[in-house]
């Protein structure tokens, strides 16, 4: 979700030789609101829950206890969690996962920040069951002011599982252990990106992601994950081109070869992250909305359109690990 919030990208100017300022510290400013989806026929409801929520801040329970069978830590495994479910609208925005749109399908989720684990989840599947049946999500977002087993689904994800005149419903979920993917890995180079600062956003990996490596001078260097999911090399990684060294958390992992500095373009790749390789040859292209800036709501930024350069087609190399019983974290409340 987009209602959390963020520091500022680094700015694009060139200083110390080219090499883009780095976001300072600063304070956090919040973005707008999405507007949640409640109907009129709940209110009652949502008194008397809370009434409860009061109750329970009156005891000794903390007022934010995790509700039964959450979990802290992203979702992983086979482990069947219970909460609740509310509902919004990106606005066809892709969430603080840095993603350029939201799913062609509109099937998404955003979770609170201990499941969210900043950015640690973002990529993966949930299967969400609730009263009227089963939708699986995409986690593409962050809902700063849910609980561990409070997700927020997109209004067609809720449609699917409840009523929507209902606004809160239980729910149980769980995480989905090697989906289908939609295609080879894709990486896009983050604007201001560098051979002196390196940024890069790792799509279509199915599974969240537990590293991702560039191969420079014969030795791996390992990138840093931020909270809004790009991976940062804060010294750079040199010029390029890049081999990149994607693992997920369950032990899959892909190299691919010949990724050009190309700031703002999405390249496809001829490797997927786990069930063979594909054909297709390496492309890029530009995103139809650039990435947003490390903040809580992606927004547009001026600038003149730039067509495409022709790239030449990368080697892909893909090495598949089976899981194995370390790589399955089962985490409960």
């Amino acid at each position: 979700m987009t209602e959390g919030s963020a520091f500022s990208d680094p700015p694009p100017s060139a200083v110390d030789g080219g090499r883009p300022a780095r976001p300072g510290p600063g304070r956090r400013r919040a973005a707008p609101r999405p507007r949640r989806w409640l109907a009129a026929g709940t209110v009652g409801a949502l008194a008397a829950l809370l009434g409860v929520a009061l109750a329970v801040r009156g005891g000794a329970a903390p007022a934010c206890a995790a509700l039964p069978g959450a979990l802290t830590g992203p979702p992983l495994g086979d482990t069947v969690h219970t909460g609740k479910a509310t509902f919004y609208d990106s606005n066809g925005a892709g969430g603080n996962c840095s993603r350029p749109t939201a799913p062609a399908n509109r099937l998404y989720v955003a979770l609170g920040p201990d499941e969210y684990t900043s950015g640690a989840a973002c990529g993966g599947y949930l299967d969400v069951t609730g009263p009227k049946g089963t939708v699986r999500v995409l986690i593409m977002d962050q809902c700063p002011e849910c609980e561990p087993g409070h997700l927020d689904l997109s209004a067609q994800a809720f449609a699917r599982i409840a009523d929507p005149v209902q606004g809160i419903v239980k729910v149980s979920y769980r995480a989905v252990v090697n989906p289908p993917l939609p295609g080879p890995l894709t990486f896009r180079m983050k604007e201001g990106a560098s051979q002196w600062w390196f940024a890069v956003l790792i799509g279509d990996h199915g599974n969240p992601l537990r590293t991702v490596e560039v191969r420079q001078g014969g030795t791996w260097r390992a990138a840093v994950r931020q909270d809004y999911n790009y991976w940062l090399i804060d010294a750079g990684a040199g010029p390029g081109p890049y081999t990149i060294r994607v693992t997920d958390e369950y032990g899959h992992r892909a190299t691919a070869t010949g990724l050009r500095m190309l700031p703002g373009q999405v390249q496809h790749s001829t490797v997927r992250m786990y069930g063979g390789t594909a054909t297709a040859t390496a492309t890029a292209s530009r995103s139809a909305t650039p990435s947003r800036s490390p903040s809580a709501r992606p927004s547009p930024r001026p600038g003149a359109s730039i067509s495409p350069p022709t790239v030449s087609p990368a080697t892909s190399v893909a090495v598949v690990a089976p899981p194995t019983a370390a790589d399955v974290v089962r985490a409960g409340c």
